[in-house]
């Protein structure tokens, strides 16, 4: 695709900003409800808090996510969760990288370190 091209500068995403965009295409979420879906996912691959808001930081800064509008609290706990959401930009990126994965994994198994597809 060629509007995906400048996408490849973004490629590889790291493992936790992976699961963050996973997280964040299915909805809105705050940095603990984040973890949460990721712990659902691939318990093996949950961030710690620090690595998390760096990641979140980072996806920020690159335009692959943005704050969610504000949100009303149910708590006084709410009110100091920022909320993110993909942008179209984090969505190609996302789709890119999981192609990406899916073609190194056809790769592992032609070269027999996975098990063939069943027909």
């Amino acid at each position: 695709m060629d509007r995906d091209r400048g996408i490849e500068r973004f490629l590889p995403l790291r493992r936790v900003e992976f699961h963050i965009l996973l997280s964040l295409a299915g909805g809105e979420r705050h940095g603990y409800g984040i973890i949460r879906e990721i712990e659902q996912r691939d318990p093996a691959s949950v961030p710690d808090v620090g690595t998390m808001y760096r990641a979140l930081a980072r996806l920020v800064d690159q335009k692959l996510i943005e704050a969610a509008p504000a949100r009303p609290a149910r708590d006084a706990e709410d009110e100091r969760r920022n909320y993110y959401c993909i942008t179209t930009l984090g969505k190609r990126t996302a789709r890119a990288e999981a192609r990406r994965l899916e073609s190194l994994t056809h790769a592992a198994r032609i070269g027999g370190l996975l098990p063939k597809e069943a027909k």
